[in-house]
């Protein structure tokens, strides 16, 4: 019989340490969320918001969260099964929903923080990148928060972006590039966005 090194011996299983819960379900990337949570030390127990935005088979959800010691708290939610209420009847998963959604969230979390008359977001739906900074009140900045995908990949168009194109244009501040919206292209090595190509994906006109 062949020699056979064993590897997973004593010594192996007395420094073995258990990964955290939800690590070990695949459902939290730690390394990223370490880096989202963590505040400046000159902040102190100023709260760090969190746009996140989830998308599952059937409806899309997003939420303005901060992260506490004993866990997370919610500030506001919305769902895209509340198109319901408004008639719709199929597509809470779509790029379009995911807008709204997003729209949505940002329009009551202004509310809620009495924000909402400072910074009205757009007019007009265009397609085109919105900064809330541009028109900043002196006394009360924009509410900002960052962006959280969970575990879903980054590619350009995917439908996380519709909730962060849809919270932008409702008036928050969410650092971001226009770099994985839809229709962006690289021309002579330079990435360039097509306004009129994202357009359709919100208003979801290029669906037969």
């Amino acid at each position: 019989m062949a020699f056979v090194k064993l590897y997973k011996n004593k010594a192996y299983f007395m420094r073995y340490q258990t990964k955290y819960r939800r690590r070990r379900e695949g459902k939290t990337d730690y390394y990223t969320r370490k880096r989202m949570i963590t505040q400046d030390k000159d902040k102190y127990n100023t709260q760090k918001y969190r746009l996140v935005a989830r998308i599952t088979n059937y409806r899309v959800i997003a939420q303005i969260v901060y992260a506490t010691i004993t866990g997370d708290r919610v500030v506001c939610h919305a769902d895209s099964l509340e198109f319901k209420k408004y008639g719709l009847t199929t597509g809470f998963a779509s790029y379009s929903a995911g807008y709204a959604t997003g729209l949505l969230l940002a329009r009551r979390v202004l509310k809620k923080f009495n924000l909402d008359g400072l910074y009205s977001g757009v007019d007009k739906v265009t397609g085109e990148d919105y900064d809330v900074n541009a028109n900043a009140n002196d006394e009360k900045r924009p509410f900002k928060c960052v962006l959280d995908v969970g575990l879903r990949p980054t590619t350009t168009g995917n439908r996380v972006f519709s909730v962060l194109k849809g919270a932008i244009d409702g008036g928050l501040h969410v650092p971001h590039s226009t770099s994985r919206f839809p229709g962006c292209k690289k021309v002579d090595g330079e990435k360039k966005t097509d306004d009129k190509f994202h357009l359709k994906r919100i208003m979801g006109t290029h669906i037969d």
